[in-house]
């Protein structure tokens, strides 16, 4: 494959691309079915049935209710919503919320707003494989314990927590129970009953939908209010005039991520466990970062060491290949992923990391081009390190 004559896109895990049938569903309702749903004129009421209908999609794959279901903006929105509406609903009875050190910025950043205005926060350790230990989960939990949110499935390393086990020691103490599953909802199957959820936060544009949409699923009972204030839309939970197109192509989204769902996760973690094997034997130095089951079908997480993460993004660009880094040098900072720390990494290995997170659409022959180059890069890279140097002298010398 030559290099820059076609895009490799393996940074899924970001963004995918809204698939064709997605836009299709949607367009007519920028131009022709173009009516605010609140509208009383028939031309315009017809879309609230079509809001209806999406809610109706998303419940059936979630094993809710239509009526649990509040169109957001999407997962940002909705983590924010699940925390800081719970904390203020249910502050009477406690103070104390339980999440984990691996939790994505919209949850951990939310929960440091909390702490600031008075509530206690406990963060929970992972073990190297980035899975919680329920036993510290139990042993966390306080008479003002009010609320724990565990995300499904880690967005950089892959890592799918015990929810199922999270959702019943919530549910046996009484304590709401919210999960962020931006990353898991559309790639594996959830069933919030089974797992006793009371709040998922979920993505549009993380399953081949549009951006700016998502949902927050409240299961009946739990005493949530408001977090926008204005109209009555959202059964008054969630003001402002609804995204039509948006959720119209978020039900589209849905719709069809459920009826691939089992293929693509066949198909998907038979290559990227493919991708996994190729790297390991081909680059020396290398680890594996996530569950080596427990992960999502999609991602594949490595740090190699002797390399700098963004140095290695960009010589990837350079190819044609999209990826992203454990390291958040790219967005500003110099500090490495606080999520490969949580797992135990060193910073100097926690910044040479790299995510590639697949489609359905990726083939074997990307995955090939994409090992090969990274073996070449990684080999350039370690070629101009000093401590690579030092190392392969200190290997010499105890020889």
């Amino acid at each position: 494959m030559e290099n820059m004559k076609k895009l490799i896109y393996l940074d899924n895990a970001a963004t995918t691309k809204t698939a064709p049938e997605v836009v299709d569903a949607m367009l007519p309702y920028f131009t022709e079915k173009f009516g605010n749903p609140s509208s009383v004129y028939g031309f315009a009421s017809g879309n609230k049935e079509v809001i209806s209908e999406q809610r109706d999609v998303i419940a059936g794959v979630l094993g809710a209710k239509s009526n649990e279901i509040y169109f957001t903006a999407g997962g940002s929105e909705s983590d924010n919503w699940a925390l800081k509406a719970a904390a203020e609903a249910y502050a009477d009875k406690g103070n104390h919320i339980i999440t984990t050190k691996i939790e994505h910025h919209a949850i951990l950043h939310t929960a440091e707003y909390l702490e600031k205005r008075g509530f206690e926060v406990t963060y929970l350790n992972v073990d190297e494989e980035g899975k919680i230990s329920l036993k510290e989960l139990e042993s966390a939990i306080r008479p003002t314990t009010i609320l724990i949110s565990v995300m499904f499935a880690n967005n950089e390393i892959g890592t799918i927590q015990p929810i199922k086990e999270v959702g019943e020691i919530a549910h046996e103490r009484g304590i709401l129970f919210h999960t962020d599953a931006v990353q898991a909802f559309g790639q594996i199957p959830i069933h919030v009953d089974e797992c006793h959820i009371d709040m998922l936060s979920a993505s549009g544009h993380k399953l081949n939908g549009p951006k700016g949409i998502g949902f927050l699923y409240i299961r009946k009972g739990v005493k949530i209010r408001s977090f926008v204030h204005g109209g009555a839309q959202e059964r008054k939970r969630r003001a402002g005039t609804e995204n039509v197109p948006g959720i119209v192509g978020l039900g589209a989204a849905v719709k069809r991520a459920a009826s691939t769902m089992e293929e693509r996760m066949e198909k998907e973690s038979r290559l990227r466990d493919y991708l996994i094997g190729r790297v390991m034997e081909v680059i020396p130095y290398c680890r594996l970062n996530g569950h080596k089951t427990d992960r999502l079908p999609n991602n594949a997480n490595f740090s190699f060491r002797f390399v700098e993460g963004e140095s290695l993004l960009i010589m990837l660009d350079g190819k044609g290949i999209c990826a992203s880094s454990g390291s958040a040098c790219t967005s500003g900072s110099l500090d490495p992923s606080h999520v490969l720390l949580a797992i135990g990494l060193p910073h100097e290995i926690a910044h040479g990391s790299l995510r590639l997170t697949l489609s359905d659409e990726t083939t074997k022959e990307e995955i090939d081009y994409v090992v090969d180059s990274l073996k070449e890069i990684v080999g350039t890279l370690r070629d101009m390190s000093p401590l690579y140097e030092d190392f392969l002298s200190g290997i010499a010398n105890n020889k």
